[in-house]
């Protein structure tokens, strides 16, 4: 799974709203966007050093596409029909209708033969058309609006029909030969069932990143646990693990890491071999202790802070050449973080996850923003296409996280919103 550190590539490139490494932000920051766009960098080699692998259908559930898929047949395979009916020749049926001699049925899985003239053939759902068919009546259009028993001799009265008529016409949904997946595409039901439909049993797909997950802090205390005065319990490691989990990767999760920074080193160094990507909570401010920032010393690694709230403060680079990502300590802006920033990068390069949904909304009351940020707000989306703020713009409200369906997008450059104004909604 994972490939030499020295392949992983080099820190992301300087910009010039970025700080020197592990030097001070300056007085501007680091736009969402060209953030977003850093991690993208970092994570470009990985597409081709994961790998891929061949999966049957039911495996690939949730995967991303490895490579385009070609149809290797036409999907319908033959023209058949859309409905319980009797198939006719339209030239039969002039205007006003006529009477028509019913011949044998031609159930769904028969190869039937061909249509005489002046007859119709009672058809099933999906059966083939036979040859010298051009259109189905529907058998409640019919007089009688029956079939008739099986090899008794009978009449039917149709009405005129136009030719094409409730036909699925070979081809009309694709034809072989054509493209049925895009390589990138996520593989949910409907694309699992189209390759099914298409006699496609296998397919290739991204092989899942494999990711360390690291908390930091000699503050926090793992669930479950005596709590001392002055700790308190990691929310964090439990947050991003499912996040990740759920969007398909591969995690490895440490223990709680101390808030020494050769203890941290030693512990990356253990894994570093063996992942693809490294992500951290915690230590990446400019505090006096910031125990990530201090471990990275030395590495091809830098801070910066991103116009965003929460989670403006951000580390990116490598780890002895393994693609490093440090996100903030607040548990609301980890998963920010998360959200705006890595699964979108996924979603982009590997197909998978799928993009988050992004829809209009109004909100049911107004909200004022930092101006020069871009915030992101907890929010409920309701039936009548409004979102309800959940909680306050602080980045420790779990409770109002958990209450919550959407993340509200605030764009820099807007410092205030009232009532029914119209913003984007991340579905979660």
């Amino acid at each position: 799974m994972h490939s030499p550190p020295h392949k992983h590539g080099h820190a992301p490139h300087q910009h010039a709203d970025a700080p020197t490494r592990h030097g001070d932000a300056p007085n501007h920051s680091r736009s969402v966007a060209r953030h977003r766009a850093a991690v993208a960098a970092l994570l470009a080699p990985l597409l081709t050093e994961a790998g891929a692998e061949t999966l049957t259908l039911r495996a690939a559930l949730g995967k991303g596409l490895a490579s385009d898929i070609a149809a290797p047949l036409s999907l319908p395979p033959f023209a058949n029909s859309q409905m319980d009916g009797f198939a006719i020749n339209s030239a039969d049926l002039p205007e006003g209708g006529a009477e028509l001699r019913v011949v044998d049925p031609v159930p769904a899985g028969a190869t039937p033969a061909a249509l005489k003239r002046g007859t119709a053939a009672p058809i099933m759902t999906g059966a083939m058309i036979p040859a010298g068919a051009d259109a189905v009546v529907p058998v409640e259009a019919a007089v009688p609006d029956r079939f008739p028993a099986p090899g008794a001799a009978s009449t039917v009265w149709l009405p005129a029909t136009v030719a094409g008529t409730f036909v699925r016409s070979a081809g009309s949904d694709i034809a072989a030969g054509e493209r049925a997946l895009a390589s990138g595409s996520f593989l949910g039901p409907g694309q699992l069932g189209l390759l099914a439909g298409l006699g496609i049993g296998e397919v290739t797909v991204h092989r899942p990143l494999k990711v360390l997950l690291a908390t930091t802090g000699d503050e926090v205390v793992e669930p479950g646990q005596p709590l001392t005065a002055g700790k308190i319990y990691d929310a964090n490691g439990t947050l991003l693990e499912s996040a990740m989990r759920q969007a398909g990767l591969a995690v490895v999760r440490t223990a709680i890491a101390s808030d020494r920074p050769e203890e941290l080193r030693a512990l990356l160094r253990r894994h570093a071999g063996t992942v693809d990507l490294i992500v951290t909570t915690g230590g990446v401010s400019k505090g006096a202790y910031e125990v990530v920032r201090q471990a990275m010393e030395g590495q091809s690694a830098e801070f910066v802070h991103v116009a965003m709230q929460p989670g403006g403060p951000q580390g990116i680079g490598t780890f002895d050449g393994v693609p490093f990502l440090g996100f903030p300590g607040n548990p609301v802006s980890c998963l920010v973080s998360f959200e705006m920033f890595l699964r979108p990068v996924l979603s982009e390069l590997f197909g998978a996850p799928v993009a988050r949904t992004a829809i209009r909304a109004r909100l049911a009351h107004g909200l004022t923003s930092p101006e020069h940020k871009h915030q992101v707000r907890r929010g409920s989306f309701q039936a009548d296409g409004t979102v309800r703020l959940e909680g306050g713009e602080s980045s420790h409200l779990m409770h109002a996280l958990a209450g919550s369906n959407a993340l509200v997008q605030v764009p820099a450059g807007i410092s205030a919103l009232a009532e029914g104004d119209e913003v984007e909604v991340w579905m979660l």
